[in-house]
């Protein structure tokens, strides 16, 4: 993982914590998740998503988005410049993965491990490591 994370830090500009982010939120129907979700999903705290948050903020990565209908709520929302963030650092993101990981194994053990690992508390079956 500090392989994968110091790689896209490098090319990039963002962590891996950032760009899971910026991921589950490309995602979602308009590409938003209410900031309760997200801390749920990155298994972070409330605290932690909110510091994490703030920066992807400042680097115009994502908004904050203020819930109409509860103001308790507030959305943390991709946007373009975001989007474009993620799809770049994809590439080679998943290069790495491949690399590092896949590499080692057949596509039987990569089927077997993904079977296995999809039974874990939280997985979705639907994800995706980008968004290409």
């Amino acid at each position: 993982m500090r392989v994968l994370d110091s790689e896209l830090v490098a090319e990039h500009g963002v962590t891996s914590r950032d760009y899971e982010v910026l991921l589950y939120l490309a995602q979602e129907p308009n590409r938003q998740l209410p900031m309760s979700a997200l801390a749920e999903r990155t298994m972070l705290t409330r605290s932690g998503i909110t510091r994490l948050v703030d920066g992807l903020v400042q680097a115009g990565l994502i908004e904050r988005v203020a819930c109409a209908r509860d103001a308790r709520v507030s959305y943390a929302q991709l946007t373009e410049v975001g989007y474009e963030k993620l799809r770049k650092a994809g590439c080679s993101h998943v290069a790495s993965i491949r690399r590092l990981f896949l590499e080692h194994y057949t596509v039987e053990e990569i089927e077997l491990l993904a079977s296995m690992l999809s039974r874990l508390p939280g997985a979705r079956p639907e994800g995706q490591c980008s968004v290409q």
